[in-house]
């Protein structure tokens, strides 16, 4: 008897990053150093142990067992939290336009919240060609179509792509919705300039005159990025029309590594304050319904951190910066070397091997596995974990991944 709604999708969920890291940990239960585990998105030390920030979990470790138990103030989460989410999004930055924040359940939360709301079952959202497998089953969960738009022309953000899928889809329905994640792009570690950052914005306002333009910016690696005017391109939100919203999806899990406490939150911008209530509105909604709140004592932690210890946090987050430039220069530095082609990487956790077709990226993946080396296959891609890669294990493995695909005859 068919008891789930007809149209579900009743397969079996394979994740292509935990069911590839629960097989990389049961090879290093037997084959321990020798594993190269480059699959998971969690920031490990150069111990190979996961990343818990002191000055996160200290405060959080004494907070009064209490504040662990209640519940949120409300349903969009607690005022202090949200209002340090805008400060540390924004940090400087004058942003002129009405805005709101309404706590999620981690990125994903405030992602999949934004396409439930946004579209209307059957309608279609613009996601890139090269990007998290999760955007397309929120989707699919959704009742969405995707178009997608190529993410790369010349090692720049193909622009041209992005206009003509917006063309595409404003045939077809009365709303856009499209999503990029930057700066620090996954997979490929890639983040937009200023410049291209000022070219997206004019493309949206001038498909805004069309229909209205939502722009969903997935921001959840931000705090990893190298450069630190990583947050400059956000002063051009003031350049919106009238017809075009921002929703920034901001994540504690990464800031913080705080990946269990599932915080989050929606940032919504548009320059007529009713807009930004009526979205306000409905994602309440969809918190009562779906998770009710978020974790009290996470954002009663994240709020300290930001308005009583941020520098000190800074410090020792800085700390693991630089030792994932290290290994992303290392890497990049060897690939180049033996030919390994790589996506043009500027910061972040992720960098990606470009293939040439899925099949043969499926052998080559196939290979590295008999070699104990995890990676996470995408498409005719494969995505390489440099955030949990020890330098000692980074060292070496550009060249060696580049002689196993010559060796098999897959170059």
């Amino acid at each position: 008897m068919a008891f789930i709604r007809k149209s579900a999708d009743t397969h079996t969920l394979k994740d292509p990053v935990f069911e590839i890291a629960q097989r990389a940990q049961a090879d290093m239960k037997v084959n321990g150093d020798l594993v190269v585990n480059a699959t998971i998105g969690t920031l490990y030390g150069e111990d190979g142990r996961l990343v818990a920030y002191e000055s996160v979990y200290h405060y959080y470790d004494h907070l009064d067992s209490r504040i662990k138990a209640k519940y949120a103030a409300g349903v969009a989460g607690n005022a202090n939290y949200r209002n340090s989410v805008y400060r540390w999004v924004f940090g400087d930055i004058k942003i002129d336009l009405p805005h709101s924040v309404v706590a999620t359940p981690g990125g994903t939360g405030s992602i999949n919240s934004t396409m439930m709301n946004i579209l209307e079952k059957g309608e279609t959202v613009i996601l890139p060609d090269n990007c998290w497998s999760n955007y397309a089953l929120m989707a699919e969960m959704n009742s969405l179509k995707i178009a997608r738009y190529s993410l790369f022309k010349d090692d720049h953000y193909d622009m041209d792509s992005i206009r003509e899928t917006i063309a595409k889809v404003q045939k077809i329905q009365d709303k856009v919705l499209i999503l990029v994640n930057d700066p620090c792009h996954n997979p490929t570690g890639y983040s937009m300039t200023v410049e291209e950052w000022k070219e997206l914005i004019g493309i949206l306002n001038e498909a805004s005159e069309k229909t209205p333009v939502v722009l969903l910016d997935d921001i959840a690696y931000i705090d990893y990025a190298y450069n630190p005017e990583n947050r400059a391109y956000m002063a051009l939100f003031n350049t919106i029309s009238e017809n075009v919203m921002v929703i920034i999806s901001f994540s504690c899990s990464k800031t913080l590594t705080f990946y269990d406490m599932r915080c989050g939150a929606s940032i919504v911008l548009a320059r007529r304050l009713r807009d930004v209530q009526d979205a306000e509105a409905v994602f309440e909604k969809t918190a009562r319904s779906a998770w009710s709140n978020i974790s009290n004592s996470g954002m009663e932690t994240f709020a300290w951190v930001e308005s009583e210890y941020k520098e000190q946090f800074l410090q020792e987050k800085q700390e693991y910066i630089e030792v994932m430039k290290e290994r992303s220069s290392l890497f990049l530095k060897e690939a180049a070397e033996c030919g390994l082609p790589i996506y043009p990487y500027k910061e972040g956790f992720f960098l990606t091997i470009k293939g040439k077709d899925p099949e043969t990226t499926k052998k080559i993946h196939q290979v590295f596995l008999d070699h104990h080396i995890y990676t996470v296959l995408l498409g005719k891609d494969i995505r390489i974990g440099i955030c949990s890669l020890p330098v000692r294990k980074v060292r070496g493995l550009a060249g060696k991944m580049k002689a196993l695909i010559e060796e098999n005859g897959l170059g």
